[in-house]
Formats: C-alpha cells, structure tokens, sequence
C-alpha cells in the first residue's frame, strides 16, 4: 500500500538516478537512512530525503572517504541550513574546479619540459604529486568554511547590537588614505567585503592567512580586481615582510588560537611602524555562556571546547600579555548580546564548534533538535562578552 509523501526504495532510487543496491549500502553505512521503516523491514523515504542524498553524492564525486562524509553531512530540511550547505558546496566546487586548473597547468608544463631538454625535472614532478594529493585539505577547508558560515550566520541573525560586529571594528581601524595595512588571519575576508564601500582608495590592505582555502574565499568575495588587496598565504609566528612596513596590523579573534603568543606579538611589533597600531580581538570568560549550559543541560559529556580560550588570550587577562611588546593599550568592549528565536541557526553553530559535540549530537540528532525547539520557543537570550585592544607599537 502506497504511504502519501514516501517513497519506497526503488522509487526513491529510480528518481535519483541511483541503485537500489547504493541506496542499501548507505543505510548499511548510517549515511542515509529512511524516514520510516514498516514493521516487515520496508524502507521509506521522503522529498527532504533527496538533500541528504546531493550533499553525499557531492561529496563522493569530489573523492572523500565515507567516513568524511559521515561527519560532513546532517540530514535537516530547514531552509537555512541547506542554503548554507549550498553556498559551502559551492565553495568547494570552485576550490576544486582551481585545483584542477592548477594541476593541469603543471602536467602541461611538465609535459613541454620533458619534451625540450629530453630529460625529467624531478622537482616539478614533486610538484606535480603535492597538487594530485589534496583531498586532506579540501575537507579541511569545506569544515573550515562551515564553520564560520555557521557563527557569522547566527550573529547577523540575532545580534541585538544592529552595527554589527565587522562594521564595529572596522570603525576602530580609523583608516586613511596611503596606509598600508595588514590582517592576520583574515578568514573568508568579511571584515572587509562588509566594509568595502568605505575604504579609502588608495590604501594597501594585505590580507592573510595560514589556509590557502581561506585566502581563496577572501579573493573570491572581495574581488581580485580591486587593486586596493593582495592576498598571502603564511604563518603569522613568521610574517615575511620587512620591519617597520605596516601603519596597521589586525588579528580578529586569532591570537588565543596562535601556539606562541609571545612569538606572534614579536613579529607584529617587528612589522609596524614607529607609532603604529595593532587591533586584536577576543572574547571575556562570559562570552555565550549560555549556549554552553544548554548543550550541557542535555548531555553533560558535551563540552563545545576542548579548552578555554579566553584563558590564553581574553579580555581579562589580554592587557597583561600585550604589555611587555606595546604602549598606551586601550581595551573597548563591544556592547551586543543576542535574541535567538529559531533553533536551526543556533544548532548549526554549536556544531561548529571545537569540541566534542558530534560525538554525543548527530546520533540524537533529532531528540536535539526537539530540545533546541523548546528552548528557543520564547526567545533565547545569549551574552555576547567581546571586544578589542588596540595598541601603540613600543618606539625602537
């Protein structure tokens, strides 16, 4: 008897153009399993079914494991998330169409040396071998994009505080015309994109980061065309510019994530000017701590990070660190909290998370999802505690 709004597993996988046996393998797999099961083992799937079927596929046909996609992929039919989960595979699509390029750019030019000089240059053969060996880093780089997709989604939602976060800070900068000035770790580039209409024109604006996944995202939103940006590719432990070059230097929420903080500091001091300025942010103890309880609240193994990193780097203790490399610190909060409403936005973001919340989430993913509905039912008040340091470099 025909279920409205299922489809068996042959109909499910005749319209997607798929086995019957690959749909079985799937579920065997707990990739994808039915919407409902009948008491005589019959499997039944659903429309939002079909979502979960297109993010694993795409992630098959770019040459993941299972396992990666396993972690990768959540079955849920809210709008939001899936037009986030768009734009990432979208992201990720544009990464490997690059990758691709690259690679056969290099079997070309590999191709014509071989054939000039009749002999093998083993150091672009190398090459050639590092650029065909980047599934690794593609995940890397997809996990990294989802993730900050997720937090900058659920700030812009919710924020109370309707400057919003990028704007705020790009007001701290005080830009002007002929400076130069660097971001460490500057991410998919938002600081700028959602500024771009109030930067100075003639201004030079490195933009960095250790992940050539990122820094491809940031040339992509901002435009490879305006002059105003170079992009680069480096540990900030180790800025490969000349001392005294820059007028300002930005990290945005990066130094507690640093190994040697004291390191980090050096070489920005080393690459300001006499007199310049170094903005950083991060966040107080207080800082979504809400959000913490709540996951912990249903399962109390969860813990969203595996370490405190206000402790390293926060508002509290950040004037203390800075001290012995910079004068005249300043330290400014930024007044925001948030008003959540809607549980998907808040779910994905706590599966952002660091810590160990897939473990214990994606298996009870829909107990959670109930959990979350309940909480955010009549709004949700969630403490922002963030802000910034804003330092005069030491006169050498």
């Amino acid at each position: 008897m025909k279920i409205p709004g299922y489809y068996s597993s042959g109909e499910f996988a005749r319209m997607a153009n798929v086995s019957v046996r690959t749909i079985r393998f799937y579920d065997k797999q707990n990739i994808l399993k039915p919407s409902y099961v009948k008491e005589s083992g019959a499997r039944f799937y659903t429309d939002a079914d079909f979502a979960r079927l297109q993010q694993i596929l795409l992630l098959k046909y770019l040459g993941f494991s299972l396992d990666d996609i396993r972690e990768m992929t959540i079955g849920d039919t809210d709008y939001h998330f899936m037009l986030n989960s768009l734009k990432t595979q979208l992201k990720l699509i544009q990464d490997r169409i690059e990758q691709m390029q690259m690679v056969e750019k290099a079997i070309l030019e590999t191709a014509r040396e071989i054939e000039k000089k009749h002999d093998i240059d083993w150091s672009q053969m190398l090459n050639l071998i590092h650029l065909t060996n980047m599934e690794k880093s593609l995940k890397t780089q997809y996990q990294d994009a989802t993730n900050i997709s997720a937090r900058i989604h659920l700030h812009s939602l919710y924020s109370v505080n309707k400057e919003g976060w990028f704007p705020w800070i790009f007001r701290q900068c005080h830009l002007k015309e002929g400076e130069k000035v660097l971001e460490l770790g500057c991410g998919n580039g938002v600081l700028w994109k959602e500024n771009v209409s109030r930067i100075p024109d003639k201004i030079d604006i490195v933009l960095s980061d250790l992940s050539k996944g990122m820094i491809r995202d940031a040339r992509r939103v901002i435009g490879g065309e305006d002059t105003r940006f170079s992009f680069e590719t480096f540990d900030c432990h180790q800025i490969p510019h000349e001392d005294q070059s820059f007028d300002l230097v930005i990290a945005d929420h990066l130094l507690f994530y640093c190994e040697d903080i004291e390191k980090v500091c050096r070489e920005v001091g080393r690459v300001l000017k006499n007199d310049g300025i170094f903005l950083c942010s991060t966040y107080g103890e207080n800082h979504m701590k809400e959000i913490s309880r709540l996951v912990w609240e249903f399962d109390s193994r969860i813990l969203l990070s595996a370490q405190k990193l206000y402790e390293r780097f926060g508002l509290e203790n950040g004037k203390k660190l800075l001290s012995p490399f910079f004068k005249e610190i300043e330290r400014k909060r930024y007044d925001d909290f948030l008003m959540i409403d809607s549980p998907q936005p808040l779910i994905e973001y706590i599966l952002s998370c660091h810590g160990n919340q897939n473990q214990y989430l994606l298996e009870r993913y829909k107990e959670f999802r109930s959990y979350v509905e309940k909480k955010t039912k009549k709004g949700f008040t969630v403490t922002k505690d963030a802000g910034i340091f804003i330092c005069k470099k030491k006169n050498t």
